[in-house]
């Protein structure tokens, strides 16, 4: 069984290691990371835009903070804490996924990225910028 928890023991591990450095290494202060590349080519927002901020928020704590710098990226870190414990479920049992994301859920959420990527450069929902 535990050959089995390999793979989500480096996922873990690794999400770890990257919530770290963002932890110590504050993306507000300029410098420390990377501008991104479609902010500085376009001068527009993109869906990530906003992330290593809001997840540095999430490690301090501030839920508020977090949502504001980019809403999608705080509602997606739950989503992904559930989806990893659900393959963790499923290698302890030993079970095999079985059933697949249906189409029209993946077609969903891509028109919800798309959609928060294209409001959040428009006039009247500037508290969905970074």
């Amino acid at each position: 069984m535990l050959r089995r928890l390999v793979a989500p023991a480096g996922v873990a591990l690794t999400a770890v290691a990257g919530f770290a450095v963002i932890a110590s290494v504050d993306p507000n202060e300029p410098g420390h990371y990377p501008v991104c590349p479609f902010l500085a080519v376009t001068g527009l927002y993109c869906p990530g835009c906003g992330t290593l901020r809001a997840l540095h928020a999430l490690t301090t704590g501030d839920l508020a903070t977090g949502f504001a710098r980019n809403p999608m990226t705080m509602l997606a870190v739950p989503f992904l804490l559930y989806v990893w414990a659900a393959w963790v479920g499923r290698e302890v049992r030993g079970a095999v996924r079985t059933t697949m994301a249906p189409a029209w859920w993946l077609w969903a959420l891509a028109g919800g990225v798309v959609a928060f990527w294209v409001l959040r450069n428009m006039t009247g929902f500037g508290w969905l910028a970074p």
